[in-house]
């Protein structure tokens, strides 16, 4: 089966469905969207999986957006897109990249840390103060940001 990850280029069309899988607020994501570069998994011809990075401060890049379409999950794409992202960082020069993710994000915290990142601090009530309705993820409310950083 064949897998590659490329750039999206300028012109293309937006992945909204996939972006939106990561991040509920559509103002949000083209906020972002605007100032980062968008890279799409692909498993044979079909889009699977994405991510954004986004320069914060000279030499660092933050993955501000991750998401693998569920029919996909529990197969290495997360794991694979996260280790492009890396890999990426380090080729424009970034000392470190950082992540953000929910309190509640078990299963992304698990895969960050075992990709090498640490947890640098907590943005408390950061999904409170920047999106309008509430996010519960496995019955738990999503409230806290919490921020890692691998050094490269």
């Amino acid at each position: 089966m064949e897998f590659r990850i490329r750039r999206l280029e300028d012109k293309e069309e937006i992945p909204y469905d996939l972006l939106l899988l990561a991040d509920p607020s559509r103002e949000l994501v083209e906020a972002y969207i605007q100032k980062g570069q968008c890279y799409l998994a692909y498993r044979n011809d079909e889009v699977v999986g994405e991510f954004v990075l986004v320069e914060i401060a000279p030499y660092a890049l933050e993955i501000i957006n991750i998401a693998v379409k569920e029919a996909f999950r529990r197969q290495g794409i997360g794991k694979r897109l996260m280790l492009e992202a890396i890999e990426e960082a380090k080729k424009r020069g970034a000392k470190h990249v950082e992540i953000g993710t929910g309190n509640s994000s078990v299963h992304p915290l698990n895969l960050y840390q075992s990709c090498g990142f640490r947890i640098i601090g907590i943005d408390k009530g950061f999904f409170i103060r920047n999106y309008a309705e509430e996010i519960y993820e496995d019955g738990i409310q999503c409230t806290d940001m919490i921020r890692l950083r691998l050094d490269l």
